[in-house]
Parts: structure tokens; sequence; C-alpha cells
């Protein structure tokens, strides 16, 4: 669906900023309005999509995790597979394409497990463009690979000590960067969160994931899938990968939050689960807060996944019923890092892990003919450190 004019899905979504950025958000409306029209734009973006991202990623039936479960069959959608390792490149190209299309010589993004900062990193460099990165001090800690991908790539990462030291706090130094630079610089969102056009335009951005997929299910299945599930945090791959199946009433779309120690311990980041409609962030959503209406502090094993926001749209979803949301805890996501290790020899991000522990539970309860996509939205390289330390092992 579109956004009304305001950027509404529904009642969620709109411009909740400072007066010194409705300047440059109106610039940036007007600048997405006019590329998105541009077939010279998107010819541009799909070059770099195809022949430097290395799209499309495959869709890859997972045989032996699917015999060791039972019941439905399961695919993944391999965006680990992407240049950089993860979904997020297909976003941060855009973006910059569209940064350079509007003049702007400067690029900040904020991250927490650190992809987006990668990709954004990356695409700055393949287009000569200066590159800041806000990064909390929690996260610099648990991510420190990526954070040295980003150095190497030119990038200056700022480390972000207020708050919780993680992706909410360094999206806020990135908010108050982009409101003292806003002239000569270009925020690169990360998720479909934030002000309008941002939700709008990045799950354009990710929506190549669910076109790719549901004509590569047809291609070797003959059918859509049953079920399509991914995880959610801001919920970049989750909408990118659900909105070509929005209209398909028989597809059950499945989004899988972090659901940390346990809902009842209040250690995760169940934003739809557990949260309640507010402002983050530049707009109204589902977000985690405490009885005085302050934002809550979250938790997750993933980085990734630890903000106490979401998505305006999947909020929108949630409330009419599209979508079903639903928790993995650190314990079942772990546990599902090491299955897929072991029976497919891919090691997953700990964020997709999410979205794999709901596949193993609904597997073995669907009927052998069916079909569960799984959106791999990235890699577990970067993870392998705090898989470790929960192991009790000692990487040196």
């Amino acid at each position: 669906m579109q956004p009304d004019i305001r950027g509404y899905f529904g009642k969620y979504g709109g411009t909740f900023v400072p007066e010194t950025l409705m300047p440059a958000l109106e610039e940036l409306i007007k600048a997405y309005d006019e590329a998105r029209q541009d077939p010279d734009f998107q010819r541009e973006v799909d070059y770099y999509l195809t022949n430097y991202v290395g799209r499309p990623s495959p869709v890859y039936l997972a045989r032996a995790l699917s015999a060791r479960l039972g019941g439905a069959k399961i695919y993944l959608k391999r965006e680990d597979l992407n240049h950089t390792g993860a979904h997020k490149i297909n976003n941060t190209v855009g973006q910059v394409i569209l940064a350079r299309r509007m003049g702007k010589k400067r690029i900040i993004a904020e991250t927490g497990a650190g992809q987006h900062g990668v990709a954004t990193a990356t695409a700055a460099a393949m287009f000569g463009l200066k590159c800041v990165v806000y990064m909390g001090a929690e996260d610099i800690q648990r991510q420190a690979l990526n954070v040295f991908r980003m150095r190497l790539l030119g990038t200056e990462v700022v480390e972000v000590s207020s708050g919780s030291g993680t992706l909410k706090d360094a999206m806020n130094e990135a908010m108050r960067d982009w409101v003292t630079n806003v002239r000569d610089t270009y925020y690169v969102i990360g998720s479909v969160a934030g002000p309008h056009p941002y939700p709008m335009m990045v799950r354009d951005f990710q929506a190549v994931i669910g076109r790719e997929a549901r004509q590569q299910m047809l291609e070797q299945t003959g059918a859509l899938p049953d079920c399509v599930i991914a995880c959610v945090g801001g919920g970049s791959n989750a909408m990118g990968t659900f909105y070509a199946f929005l209209d398909d009433p028989e597809v059950k779309l499945v989004g899988v939050e972090a659901g940390g120690k346990g809902l009842s311990s209040g250690q995760h980041a169940a934003t739809l689960t557990a949260g309640r409609p507010g402002v983050l962030h530049g707009s109204y959503s589902y977000l985690m807060q405490d009885s005085h209406g302050q934002v809550a502090p979250v938790h997750s094993v993933s980085a990734g996944l630890d903000y106490p926001g979401v998505g305006p749209e999947h909020s929108h979803l949630k409330d009419i019923g599209r979508v079903q949301y639903t928790v993995a805890t650190d314990e079942e996501a772990l546990a599902a890092f090491h299955l897929l290790c072991r029976t497919e020899g891919i090691i997953p991000a700990l964020e997709s892990s999410h979205a794999l522990a709901e596949a193993i539970k609904v597997a073995p309860q669907m009927a052998g003919h069916q079909s569960i996509l799984v959106c791999l939205s990235g890699r577990g390289d970067k993870d392998v450190h705090t898989v470790a330390r929960e192991m009790g092992v000692e990487l040196v």
C-alpha cells in the first residue's frame, strides 16, 4: 500500500521532527517522487543491484533441515549472499544514488549490528562520498569486525556512549548531525522507520527481495509459499519480503521479533507484541515504553534487533491482521543458528536466526506438500564472537 500524502499507513507514520528538518524532508520527498518516476534512475539502481550487489539472490531448498524437521519444506531467500553479506545493501545503493542525484556531498547513517553501516560505507566509497556512521558503544564492542570493515572503507565511525549505547542512541545522534549539517548532508536511514518518506522509500528499495522470491518460488515449486517468515527489528527485510505477497491472502505472513530472555522477563525487544503506539525517531508507531511513557530499554542477543521501535507500515499490518507477529527468544534463536550451521553448512546472522526459529516451530505442524519461505537476511560472520561467548568459548 502507499501512505497518504502526509506519510501515514492507516494511523501510523507521519513526520514528527524539529522544524529545522522540515525543508530537508520536503526536498527529499520531492526528489524521491521525481526519481522513482524516472526510468533512468531505476535503470541505474538495477544496474548496480545486478552487477555490484549480485542480484538476484537465490532461493534455496534447505533439504537437510526440512528432512530433519519433517512437515513443510523450508526454502531460504539468500540475502546473506549479497555483496557485504546482508539485505542492507539493496537500500543503501538506492539511497546513495538518490543522494548523488540531489547533489549531496556527505553521507551519514546509524547502525546497530553494523551491516547497515558497512553497506552505507560501501556505497559511499563506491561513489566517492564522505561518510560518517554513528554506532552505540555497546554495539561497537559486540560488532568489532564490522567497525573495522567500515574504517577500511574510509568511513568515520563515531561511538555513541549515551543511553544504552545501542541503535536507538546512535539514531538520536545521527538525527542531531543531520539537523546541524542539513544543507550538504544526506541521512541514509537503514530501516522502514523514521519520518516520511523513509518508511515508504526503504520499503521500495527492499521490495526487490519479495518480487524475486515470489517469482522464484513459482518457478521452483509451481506455487506460492504457504507461509513467509522474516525477522523484525525496525522491519526492513520483513517489509521488503512481505510486500510482494500482501495481495495473496492464501500466503500466511509472519514477522518474528526478539523475545530476548522471555516476555515475562522484561528483557526483550518485542515492540509489536508487547509495546504500544507512540512517537519515536520521527514517526508514530508501536514502541516499547515504560509506565511514564518514556522509551523503555530493550534487549536481544542480536545487535540488529534490539531497537525499541518498528516501521509504521508493520504497525498498520498488525492492526488489520494481515501479518501475524510473534517472538523467538535468545535461546531459540541460538538453537536455530546452530541447527542451520550443522544441517546446511550455512552460518546465519542472529537476526535471521529468529525467523528460522519460527520456521523450526511450525514446519513439523504442516503437511509435506506445503512450503515455508524464510528470508535469510544476513550472514553470521559478524556474530561469531557473540555466539562463542554464549557457548563459553573465548576466541583469540
